[in-house]
């Protein structure tokens, strides 16, 4: 197989429509879509793109014509399931973060990916973008010595659409702060051991409702080291860029750090300030190398364990959060919670 047969499923979140409806150089071509807007549909065509429209996720398995499901299920707690049925057809399966609210979902993707031996990736490439990738290669080069303390920032603005229920998206933590634990483990290379978490509805504009605008994450190092998370819905739309990314990497040697939503860079070694990192190389495309993998022609830049490692991270941080919240007030947590939560606890 030389090219690549792709549909998609759902568009809540980051799905690849666009940039498969428009020249592109991934050996890889659009051939159905399910659970797409109407209008959507018709944009998509009158730009050029030529697909099927299958009637949900079940007729979309039953085209010969598709090799990779990329998924952006309409409900993210619903997308483990998803994720199973495709591995079980045939499919290989590219999906949105978080690929799975818990665990046990996840062990149970990996199970099936490895009986299918079809392929199985998450939306997880955000070290392959610049400035991280600059900063990725310098810590690994040496020059800061042996990392010590990471800080990382994920804010994203709040708005109305921001849902209430965290099933629909996975919730802060689990599709927000992942980012910043890929900056910690694939960034600044150091993996996470333990695990610690608290959130907060506080400025929640609903009142009563379920989202949480804020929350820090507290993590020990395999190495001994430490690292800190912010992650928020606070990212005021004056800001100017729809993420505010930070993250600072000090070593024994010295630190680096992007900052600004990465538009900012600088490397300290010693008492030299080196300035800002050289951000003009390519990085790995992500997209394009989980092409590669599903061909069977090109490496992915990730184990996969290493890819899904701060999925995992995050479903505990999220688990730790919910059960210091149900500790500390029983009453307050909504019912769905306790129980999400009691399940989690029991696998």
């Amino acid at each position: 197989m030389n090219l690549l047969r792709i549909g998609l499923y759902g568009t809540h979140g980051h799905q690849i429509h666009h940039v498969l409806t428009q020249p592109h150089a991934y050996p890889a071509a659009l051939t159905a879509v399910a659970a797409f807007p109407a209008g959507m549909v018709e944009a998509l065509r009158v730009s050029g793109g030529a697909f099927a429209v299958a009637e949900d996720l079940a007729s979309l398995l039953r085209r010969p014509d598709v090799d990779l499901v990329v998924l952006c299920s309409p409900r993210r707690g619903d997308q483990a399931a998803d994720a199973i049925a495709c591995l079980r057809a045939g499919k290989h399966v590219y999906a949105e973060k978080p690929a799975a609210l818990t665990e046990a979902d996840l062990d149970a993707i990996l199970a099936a990916a490895q009986a299918s031996g079809q392929r199985f990736h998450e939306m997880g490439g955000s070290a392959f973008e610049q400035p991280w990738f600059a900063l990725r290669e310098t810590v690994r080069s040496g020059v800061i010595g042996t990392v010590v303390q990471v800080v990382a920032q994920k804010s994203y603005p709040w708005h109305d659409g921001r849902p209430e229920d965290e099933f629909l998206d996975g919730g802060l933590i689990r599709q927000c702060a992942i980012h910043a634990v890929r900056f910690i483990e694939h960034v600044a290379g150091v993996r996470v051991a333990e695990v610690d978490a608290m959130e907060t509805t506080c400025g929640n504009p609903s009142g009563g409702g379920g989202l949480r605008l804020a929350a820090v994450l507290m993590t020990r190092l395999e190495n001994g080291g430490l690292a800190s998370i912010t992650a928020n819905y606070l990212n005021p739309l004056g800001f100017g860029s729809w993420g505010n990314e930070m993250l600072r990497v000090f070593g024994t040697d010295g630190m680096v750090e992007a900052t600004d939503g990465g538009s900012r860079t600088r490397l300290i070694v010693g008492k030299d300030d080196r300035g800002p990192l050289d951000v003009s190389t390519r990085p790995p495309d992500w997209l394009g190398c989980v092409v590669a993998d599903c061909l069977g022609v090109g490496p992915m830049p990730l184990s996969l364990e290493e890819e899904l490692h701060p999925l995992r991270v995050v479903i505990r941080a999220d688990a730790a959060a919910k059960r210091r919240r149900l500790l500390q007030n029983p009453s307050g947590v909504f019912a769905r919670e306790k129980s999400e939560y009691r399940r989690q606890e029991s696998e």
